[in-house]
């Protein structure tokens, strides 16, 4: 997708690899001003290196004190990507042996950050009257996930349900709100050892399963934020896109 952000100012979670640093730098690369951020610091200046128009700041999306100041500190932003979340380095396993922390600790990163940068954000988007919020949800929001982990599936169901409310919400301040919904990428040390997990049998299957008959790429997710976050979706809101080659 063709794109122009110039004069535009993104803020991109997750940034620090895989599907979130894909968009800062794609972001930059078409004229935004990009800050992205990451608990990942080295993962960071990776994205960042030889970047211009992008800078990084370390966060936990998690905590909202830290969400409020980095928002501060950037200043308003036309566009927030919420790409931050994941698994926290949790594999599958039965509902009943699964723990409060554990169960907390995945809805925090994807669920409960997702509405604390948007809330951060929101105010100066309705001083402007203008504004383009994405959230990365998944297909495990949707439907069954891959992943087997409860937590995850319920939180990438609660952050596309958040998508819609807030969509409602915040239409008439000339705020958009939707949500893509990336199919299997690998894009990151963790999708590598899930797909490696699936050993060449399961990824066989994996890949027989989509109707474009291959995995997706970060390019694939970055086109469809490009497009929600573009004026050309100006009248889309509260939308979750299914990017996955097709089920």
């Amino acid at each position: 997708m063709t794109a122009s952000f110039e004069g535009q100012r993104a803020l991109v979670t997750g940034a620090g690899h895989g599907i979130g640093r894909g968009i800062a730098r794609e972001f930059a690369r078409l004229g935004a001003t990009v800050l992205g951020v990451d608990v990942n610091a080295a993962g960071l200046e990776e994205t960042a290196a030889g970047q211009d128009g992008l800078a990084t700041a370390t966060l936990d999306v998690t905590d909202a004190v830290a969400v409020q100041a980095v928002v501060a500190d950037f200043g308003a932003a036309d566009i927030l990507v919420h790409s931050a979340g994941g698994v926290c380095g949790q594999a599958g396993k039965p509902a009943e042996t699964v723990t409060l922390p554990e169960w907390q600790a995945i809805l925090a990163v994807n669920l409960t950050g997702a509405f604390l940068m948007a809330q951060a954000v929101i105010p100066a988007m309705k001083a402007a009257r203008y504004g383009r919020i994405v959230n990365i949800s998944s297909g495990a929001g949707i439907g069954v996930s891959l992943t087997g982990i409860q937590a995850y599936a319920a939180a990438k169901a609660g952050e596309i349900g958040l998508t819609r409310q807030l969509a409602h919400e915040l239409g008439q301040f000339g705020i958009t709100v939707n949500s893509v919904a990336p199919g299997f990428v690998r894009s990151n040390p963790t999708t590598e050892r899930q797909w490696e997990a699936y050993g060449a049998e399961g990824q066989r299957r994996l890949v027989e399963g989509i109707a474009t008959r291959r995995l997706g790429t970060v390019a694939d997710i970055v086109n469809a934020v490009l497009f929600f976050a573009s004026d050309r979706s100006g009248w889309i809101s509260g939308q979750t896109l299914s990017v996955d080659g097709g089920k």
